[in-house]
């Protein structure tokens, strides 16, 4: 099976969605810009790539599950996109990294179980 270019950093940020609202999505103080919340994004799927090679997540990929605004993922989630997470697996790691997980929690086109 060919992996076409950007699949993986898709792939870590629809799996990090899980993570992040799956956990609960506080409401932020401030609203992000646009850039904000793409540089986020990045920074997260940087950190947290290891993950989709089923590897454990390291303290980083972690801290960054914690601290990333849940807005900057959720609007990003498409009907496209979400067949894409093994919510099963999103989960695991999210709890693994201290985090509890919101049962039927809506985070773009995602509802946890």
């Amino acid at each position: 099976m060919e992996v076409k270019r950007g699949s993986i950093g898709r792939a870590a940020l629809l799996m990090i969605a899980v993570w992040l609202c799956g956990g609960g999505c506080a409401p932020w103080a401030e609203a992000m810009t646009a850039s904000e919340c793409k540089m986020e994004r990045r920074v997260l799927i940087n950190a947290c790539k290891p993950v989709i090679l089923m590897q454990p997540p390291t303290p980083f990929c972690c801290q960054r599950i914690r601290v990333t605004p849940a807005e900057c993922i959720c609007s990003v989630i498409t009907p496209k996109l979400a067949p894409l997470v093994n919510v099963e697996y999103a989960i695991q790691v999210v709890e693994s990294c201290g985090r509890q997980v919101q049962r039927h929690f809506k985070c773009g086109s995602i509802t946890t179980p």
